[in-house]
């Protein structure tokens, strides 16, 4: 670190930084200070102060509240990206006092967590039990947000396409179906569909940021349709049960609809899609995973197996 950028990270105040991102999100200075419990005046005395120290606007003050400027935008990820920190040094400090040997924070999406997680999880928890995991449900784009700004040391998802900040290693496979009630037309043909043969029909969709929606409205799109959407859910058991009780058909992976049909009953059924994007990766993410934590590259190094990498994309 050169002697300037010594001097500028003794100048930056991370009371500023806080209370800069409290405003930032509650849009007013006013009521962060109210959620802060501190003094509106006191508020923007550190951010004008913090603009002097920076030498560059950060926020366009009017009636209504607060805007941010480019460079407050650009400080807004900085600053979450620095307070993420800090709060992993303390949570795992505070472990280490307490006799835990490690703490990794994991976001993982749904396809995820019911297939694979409780299993992997598990064998890793029996060899590691001084290794703490907190695991927290997204949808993918929000799992990779969440690694980029910091919230998160290793994210389990489907990667979007054109994400080149992270780095990534395989962990799964897995493949999407239809499901649909016994008896349903689809259900009655031989071998793989077409997702377009589905578009006639009404659909139980997941929230419209998934993964799995996106897809299936992109090919509708190239088939010059659209999903008929007549009920969101947040949950592949929700969707089993609203399909189960006739609001539509919907789309999941094969191993959770085979996992949740135990406890659903055998009233449902599953068609196997032709299409391309029905046949999907699941990956680890991290920002740099030689940088990682001890226990979170132990817990990479278990998640990653050769096995796992190796198996083979159903045809």
């Amino acid at each position: 670190m050169t002697t300037s950028e010594r001097n500028f990270a003794r100048r930056i105040d991370l009371t500023s930084l806080q209370l800069f991102v409290a405003v930032c999100e509650l849009g007013s200075i006013g009521r962060a200070a109210e959620r802060e419990f501190i003094a509106a005046s006191a508020i923007s005395k550190r951010l004008s102060d913090l603009e002097a120290t920076l030498g560059t606007t950060l926020l366009y003050r009017h009636a209504r509240g607060v805007d941010l400027s480019p460079a407050g935008e650009s400080l807004l990820h900085h600053a979450r990206s620095v307070l993420y920190s800090l709060e992993k040094m303390q949570g795992e400090l505070s472990e280490y006092a307490e006799g835990v040997r490690g703490h990794v924070r994991v976001h993982a999406n749904i396809s995820a967590i019911v297939q694979f997680l409780p299993e992997d999880l598990g064998a890793f928890t029996r060899e590691h039990d001084a290794i703490k995991i907190d695991l927290e449900e997204h949808l993918s784009n929000e799992v990779v947000r969440a690694v980029q700004e910091g919230a998160a040391d290793l994210g389990i998802c489907h990667i979007p396409d054109g994400t080149n900040e992270l780095q990534t290693l395989p962990y799964r496979h897995d493949r999407l179906v239809l499901i649909a009630p016994a008896g349903h037309p689809l259900t009655t043909t031989q071998g793989p569909i077409d997702f377009a043969a589905s578009l006639d029909f009404d659909h139980v969709g997941l929230h419209t940021n998934s993964s799995i929606y996106v897809a299936m409205h992109q090919a509708a799109l190239e088939a010059g349709r659209s999903v008929k959407l007549r009920i969101h859910v947040t949950g592949l058991d929700a969707m089993c049960r609203m399909i189960d009780n006739g609001l539509g058909i919907g789309v999941m992976p094969q191993r959770a609809f085979e996992l949740l049909q135990a406890g659903i009953g055998s009233h449902l059924r599953s068609v196997a899609l032709n299409d391309a994007w029905s046949r999907r990766e699941i990956r680890l993410a991290a920002r740099d995973f030689s940088t990682l934590p001890v226990a979170a590259r132990a817990l990479v190094n278990h998640l990653h197996t050769p096995a796992a990498a190796a198996e083979p994309l159903a045809a």
